[in-house]
């Protein structure tokens, strides 16, 4: 888009370069399938939702916890075996407790498949979890340190997750972390579990845990960061976390999980896109994910959500549509596509759509005739927004339909 027809206050006195590398870590099929209101998709399912992460670019993915049922360890040997007989970029992750009941399943899958299976072990930090869990720091330590020791005896790589890192007491965190780090952890989680956190609260977190890692030498660890959304702030915590310099970012699908849920992936991937951090990085599945997903388990997606929702691109509003139909009619559409989003729907493989409604105008019926090759005169146009302005809302296509036929029928009668 020409600088001269956008001004982009985003620009003015941002960072440069805005994010850096980052990896993303798609915990759909763990973290996501925890929300009460979803099933289980079939393997099938899993399997193409991993072929669509793969497509988008996505570094790494949590497929489940295997030492919960059968059924799980079954589909995720399945998926590690898709991986490795597709030739997958995409590395495999299972989470499981600080328990070696958890980790060994993941060893076995790992030999079995012939991949390594990046071990997410996971235990509470937080102050108000000991109390509840009557847990002392020691049993902490030994615990992570017992777990940790079974997945690098068996050669898997280890991300030490600290559940509710955002509320835990920093000379805890601190004594876990070194723990973790002497034991051959390779990855430190700092997980907002609660969705507790804000803007501030992640870059503290964060900045505390890199200057950390500093003071103890370990600059071959890495950081992730794990979070939910529950005060609305999961995007701009996710995104607050790459320009933080997080190693690799957590998301889901449709941003579903525990509660009301995770951080949505699409819209990390999206905003990254947008800023110019993933030039080269292939969108066009997006939506086929988010889709996808949605189907697989049960999760309706909202008419009005970002990018994937029905009305994400759709305008029956008078002034809205004329302002697009007049940068349709310039040959220009790329300015058709950001004159009223800011979004471009043809970038993610979807367009601008124009309805008829209470609130439009003449040139919303002329658009909508043209595009279904019905000529048009002002007196059908009155009267198809007549009829919409009578009805109070949008007008299905079956009764733009009807309109067209009355108004021919009365006029030849």
């Amino acid at each position: 888009m020409n600088d001269e027809l956008i001004y982009d206050w985003n620009e003015v006195g941002r960072r440069h370069p805005p994010f850096g590398p980052v990896e993303f870590f798609d915990e759909t099929l763990r973290d996501g399938l925890q929300n009460p209101s979803v099933k289980d998709p079939s393997i099938a399912e899993k399997l193409e939702l991993i072929h669509l992460m793969e497509s988008l670019g996505i570094h790494a993915a949590d497929i489940g916890l295997p030492g919960s049922s059968k059924r799980a360890f079954d589909d995720v040997l399945r998926m590690c075996q898709e991986i490795v007989s597709s030739g997958m970029k995409l590395r495999p992750a299972c989470a499981g407790r600080t328990v070696a009941a958890d980790i060994l399943p993941m060893v076995e899958i790992s030999q079995k498949a012939g991949v390594p299976v990046e071990v997410y072990t996971f235990i509470g930090s937080s102050p108000i979890r000991l109390f509840a869990e009557s847990w002392d720091v020691d049993t902490l330590l030994k615990h992570s340190a017992d777990a940790i020791d079974v997945a690098v005896k068996n050669n898997l790589p280890v991300a030490y997750v600290t559940e509710d890192t955002i509320r835990s007491r920093p000379e805890v965190l601190a004594a876990l972390f070194k723990n973790a780090i002497d034991h051959g952890a390779s990855r430190l989680v700092l997980c907002d579990t609660v969705g507790h956190a804000t803007p501030d609260g992640t870059r503290n977190l964060i900045r505390f845990t890199q200057n950390l890692l500093k003071a103890y030498g370990a600059h071959h660890v890495k950081l992730d960061f794990h979070n939910h959304n529950d005060r609305g702030l999961g995007l701009v915590n996710a995104l607050t976390a790459v320009e933080e310099g997080i190693d690799r970012v957590h998301g889901t699908a449709l941003g579903i999980g525990e509660r009301v849920g995770n951080t949505a992936m699409e819209l990390i991937l999206l905003n990254l896109k947008l800023a110019g951090a993933l030039e080269h990085q292939d969108m066009t599945n997006l939506i086929r994910y988010c889709e996808l997903t949605s189907k697989a388990v049960g999760m309706p997606v909202p008419v009005n959500y970002p990018l994937v929702g029905a009305d994400a691109f759709r305008t029956s509003t008078g002034v809205h549509a004329a302002a697009i139909i007049k940068a349709q009619n310039k040959g220009d559409d790329e300015l058709a596509d950001r004159i009223y989003s800011g979004v471009p729907a043809g970038m993610f493989g979807r367009g601008q759509t124009i309805e008829i409604g209470p609130m439009s105008g003449a040139s919303n019926v002329v658009f909508w005739l043209k595009g279904h090759a019905i000529e048009s005169d002002p007196g059908l146009v009155q009267a198809i927004l007549l009829k919409a302005k009578e009805g109070g809302r949008v007008l299905a296509p079956d009764e733009v339909l009807a309109a067209v036929s009355a108004h021919r029928a009365a006029a030849t009668g």
